[in-house]
């Protein structure tokens, strides 16, 4: 009787065992990856609520421009990449200011 109770604690601790790993896994991935993530990403909300005219940014295809006129009721960015060539983009894919890096002119 003694060996039965004995086998089904030793069971239970294995099973605890596993539950503390798990948690200990799930705040590893969390820390180290979910966490950077949301932080990165609240980053690039608060650069795209800020954007003005005159920025130097870079777009989600990798176009380097100067915005030149922001619509805040449609979200549409009107970045000049070259003498007389002006695109529309998306608010969303503009990610990242280039003051403190140099255009290649």
């Amino acid at each position: 009787m003694t060996q039965i109770i004995l086998a089904a604690q030793a069971q239970g601790g294995g099973s605890m065992s596993f539950i503390i790993m798990m948690v200990a896994i799930f705040a590893i991935m969390y820390f180290f990856m979910i966490r950077p993530q949301q932080k990165r990403q609240k980053e690039i909300q608060n650069f795209q609520n800020s954007l003005a005219e005159g920025a130097e940014v870079i777009t989600g295809g990798g176009i380097y421009g100067t915005v030149k006129k922001i619509d805040l009721a449609t979200g549409i960015i009107e970045v000049k990449i070259a003498d007389g060539v002006v695109i529309k983009v998306d608010k969303a894919y503009v990610f990242k200011d280039t003051s403190s890096t140099p255009m290649q002119k």
